[in-house]
């Protein structure tokens, strides 16, 4: 069963489907979770506490994705690819992660301001949510991090081939982000990875990686 602090979360990200975050109210948020506003104001502090917290459980849920890709059975090369049509396919679907993984915050999202000095929140969940968010350069290496712990057959080998893979995702998504500036239909390259950028990225993989370059640019 969620908790109330996952409810509150669930709660203020439907919110935004319909509504940019400066017309996001605490006293809604309350009401719609059915949990008082107080319980509200304890769990996140304020209102960019909420938002802190929602920006970090985007990031968790990333990882966890990826994670998830890694794991599958398989040929280490088709589990990278299933990372990086992770890596699409949640992005077009979830704002905030696709933000996360852009670093482009529009004005309807809540982005991750950090917290105030000298304040400290007593929900330690929220203390973590405090500390900040990885940028998009962090989080894709803390995903490559996870790819050398789950790929462990070479190590060289995982970090090369998460990193790489991951780039070429992330490269995907931003082209559509950039495209959102510019046009107000949804971008192609916001909708489910293709079978044309999967096929690239199983060749690049599958080419000799005893090359004495060790280093991706």
């Amino acid at each position: 069963m969620p908790t109330a602090r996952e409810t509150l979360l669930d709660t203020a990200l439907a919110a935004l489907a319909a509504l940019p975050w400066s017309a996001v109210r605490m006293v809604d948020v309350a009401a719609r979770a059915r949990v008082s506003r107080q319980t509200l104001y304890n769990e996140f502090g304020s209102k960019e506490g909420l938002a802190r917290a929602l920006v970090r459980r985007e990031a968790d849920l990333y990882l966890r994705g990826v994670e998830a890709a890694l794991a599958r059975p398989g040929p280490p090369a088709h589990r990278l690819v299933a990372a990086a049509e992770w890596t699409v396919a949640a992005a077009a679907a979830r704002p905030v992660m696709r933000a996360l993984l852009t670093g482009a915050w529009g004005e309807r999202l809540p982005a991750p301001r950090p917290a105030r000095g000298g304040t400290r929140a007593a929900v330690p969940e929220q203390r973590r949510a405090d500390a900040g968010v990885p940028s998009p350069g962090e989080l894709l290496l803390q995903a490559r991090d996870r790819a050398v712990a789950l790929l462990a057959e070479d190590t060289v080998t995982a970090a090369r081939g998460c990193e790489l893979t991951l780039r070429l995702a992330l490269s995907y998504v931003v082209a559509g982000a950039d495209a959102a500036r510019t046009q107000c239909a949804e971008p192609d390259s916001w909708r489910p990875i293709t079978p044309a950028i999967t096929s690239v990225i199983e060749t690049i993989l599958s080419v000799d990686t005893t090359s004495p370059r060790k280093t991706i640019p």
